[in-house]
């Protein structure tokens, strides 16, 4: 052997024996972002499943004729039906189905674009955010990898869904080959939404700007969709630039047709081979865009008291207040159809809160129900941004440059009820500003923004709970939105599933007077309002008592 010779070297690690690739790792990242979200996506499912099944019964006992079926047609017609609900197909010769994908499609659409965004954004942005995906590069990882992971696992969750969405719809009697096209416009729509997310997450650093600005585009797409169809019943020009209206457009359970999610499967290839493109000129944990630099002190507005709950919390109350607003005018003008709808279906009573006999009251009073839904969420996420900072450390910070963490949540709770309540009340003036268009009495305005007030102490308990369970241990703040969610199942079906009273007690929104159309009763609302006082004190008390998570 010469000096020359070596012995040949000898692969120690299994990397070793085929070049890195860019998505080295794949499968390991997908098993892990999967155990992740593993209950989401579960969650996400099952209340899919029971949501579209419940609500498809809910039709058919809501025009359980052709007659009524005939008469919700007509209603249609209403150009805020069509804003809030999609295009109207099959209005010659109504049917229950084509009830299901007027009226409730485009909700399924919106719950699966949602979820997808939230999903993409966790596992992109909020990973890079938090310096968890910095970790995981450390190790035999390829630079594709972890948003491929990503990738995989919302895609995952959106097969979930959309079998979810065609389960619900098929045991319920639905045609199979519509209920399948159901399913799979659901699945393709939120797909569609996670790859603009995933551009996002390239163009900004932090993950609640990602995630506010794909919100945005599902809201700007939902606007163009119902102006569009506005200007004809079955979808102009302008609601083919939604890719909402790409789903709708198939007219399931009237007209199948397939060719237009070629449209959502061209757009989802397109924006992720952008999102793979931004990625690259880019460097990890910055945005293609970089935040400018902020100023040396901070402002006066921001070492005001409660400055930082109004930088952080202020522009997400104020965008869903909008949002929410419009929402209210366009069902306040719905009472302009009130008459024709209770003529064709006197039962109507039985299924919604609606007293025949003071129709638009009632009508109005139950608008405001749904509404109040709106600030009770606002509340609760609110109060949980709290945890978000808490758990980044960020929290900390603040408390160790000098603020009493008391005096500090305090503040914080009373900017987000002041803007939560005047929310209510921006609610309450959307109302009647839509009931006075339709019944031409201004009156309505200053009535429904008083009957608006009385949500405020069940607006008030909640958010109270809520910092309560904050207080007292940071994983149970999360379960401060089952009073959400079973508020809402109370408000939309509990009338229809006939839920007993011990029930439909648990609500905070169904111990409020049901005003305009009921008598005022103040002892639940006072009950609330101690009760609120009560939640907030033990919030603070154990708050006290416990340490800061992180920092």
């Amino acid at each position: 052997m010469t000096a020359t010779d070596r012995a040949p070297e000898r692969r120690t690690h299994r990397l070793d024996v085929r070049p890195a690739s860019a998505l080295t790792g794949l499968g390991a990242l997908v098993r892990l972002f999967a155990r992740i979200s593993r209950r989401q996506i579960l969650i996400w499912a099952v209340a899919m499943v029971v949501t579209v099944a419940a609500s498809v019964l809910a039709l058919k006992e809501a025009y359980p004729d052709q007659q009524a079926l005939d008469a919700r047609a007509a209603l249609l017609g209403n150009p805020s039906a069509v804003l809030m609900t999609g295009p109207a197909f099959g209005r010659g010769h109504y049917t229950l189905w084509a009830a299901v994908a007027n009226e409730l499609f485009l909700y399924i659409l919106l719950a699966g674009a949602i979820m997808s965004i939230l999903l993409m954004v966790r596992h992109t942005r909020a990973e890079e955010e938090a310096g968890r995906l910095e970790m995981l590069h450390a190790l035999p990882t390829g630079r594709l990898a972890p948003a491929a992971a990503a990738l995989v696992v919302v895609a995952i969750a959106n097969l979930a869904l959309g079998a979810a969405v065609s389960l619900g719809v098929l045991v319920t009697g639905s045609p199979v080959q519509d209920g399948i096209a159901l399913g799979a416009a659901t699945a393709l729509t939120g797909l569609l939404f996670a790859a603009i997310a995933a551009v996002m997450a390239q163009l900004t650093e932090h993950g609640g700007t990602a995630s506010g600005l794909s919100l945005g585009t599902l809201a700007v797409a939902f606007l163009v969709r119902g102006v569009g169809d506005v200007i004809s019943a079955e979808g102009s020009w302008l609601s083919w630039f939604s890719p909402l209206a790409w789903s709708q457009q198939i007219r399931v359970f009237v007209e199948l047709r397939w060719w237009p999610l070629g449209l959502s499967l061209a757009a989802i290839v397109l924006l992720l081979a952008l999102a793979a493109q931004l990625s690259r000129r880019r460097d990890l944990g910055a945005g293609l865009r970089p935040a400018a630099p902020g100023p040396a002190t901070a402002s006066a507005a921001l070492r005001a008291p409660g400055g930082l709950a109004r930088r952080l919390v202020t522009p997400m109350v104020l965008t869903w207040t909008i949002g929410l607003f419009l929402f209210a005018i366009a069902f306040g003008a719905l009472a302009s159809s009130l008459d024709d709808l209770v003529d064709q279906i006197p039962t109507i009573s039985e299924f919604a809160p609606i007293e025949v006999d003071d129709l638009t009251a009632s009508f109005t009073a139950y608008i405001l129900l749904m509404l109040a839904l709106g600030p009770v969420g606002l509340f609760v996420s609110a109060i949980l941004r709290l945890r978000t900072e808490e758990q980044a450390g960020r929290l900390a910070g603040v408390l160790v440059a000098g603020a009493p963490q008391l005096a500090f949540t305090l503040r914080w709770l009373a900017v987000v009820a002041v803007e939560v309540f005047a929310a209510q009340a921006l609610l309450g003036l959307g109302t009647g500003i839509g009931v006075w268009q339709a019944t031409g009495e201004s009156s309505w305005v200053g009535e429904t923004i008083l009957a608006s007030l009385a949500y405020l102490p069940a607006i008030a308990v909640t958010g109270a709970l809520t910092l309560a369970l904050y207080g007292l241990r940071l994983r149970l703040a999360g379960l401060a939105w089952l009073v959400v969610v079973w508020a809402a199942l109370d408000t939309f079906l509990g009338d229809l599933l006939q839920l007993p009273d011990w029930a439909r007690s648990l609500s905070v929104l169904h111990h409020v007077p049901f005003l305009p159309s009921a008598e005022v009763d103040a002892t639940p609302l006072v009950v609330m309002g101690v009760l609120a006082v009560a939640l907030t004190i033990l919030g603070l008390f154990a708050l006290r008592r416990r340490d800061l998570a992180a920092g």
